[in-house]
């Protein structure tokens, strides 16, 4: 075995332990505290309901440089939904820092 195939088969080992933690854990946060769970619930919604908003904004055209990369119309509205989505979570974020502030100097 070289030191390469060591070193992966540890990151595989790490990446399986990171993803069963990133599952396992928040359920057992869910189940000591079902409000918080509420919470997040109401977050993915949010982010759902905003995704919709996304996809029915998002334009399917496609051009004949992307048909030659295999992207087709399907794609092409996810990939505009995807694009969208993110300019409306950043914009908002950045309002969010910006309302922050300014409520905090304020008091």
């Amino acid at each position: 075995m070289d030191g390469i195939d060591i070193g992966l088969y540890i990151m595989y080992i790490f990446f399986f332990v990171a993803v069963g933690a990133a599952i396992v854990l928040p359920l057992i946060n869910a189940i000591k505290s079902p409000a918080g769970l509420g919470k997040s619930l109401a977050g993915v919604a949010v982010l759902v309901v905003i995704f919709l908003i996304s996809y029915a904004l998002a334009d399917g055209s496609v051009t004949a440089r992307y048909t030659l990369m295999g992207v087709d119309e399907s794609s092409s509205k996810l990939i505009g939904a995807g694009l969208i989505l993110f300019y409306i979570v950043f914009v908002a974020a950045i309002i969010g820092v910006i309302f922050s502030e300014i409520n905090k100097a304020l008091k």
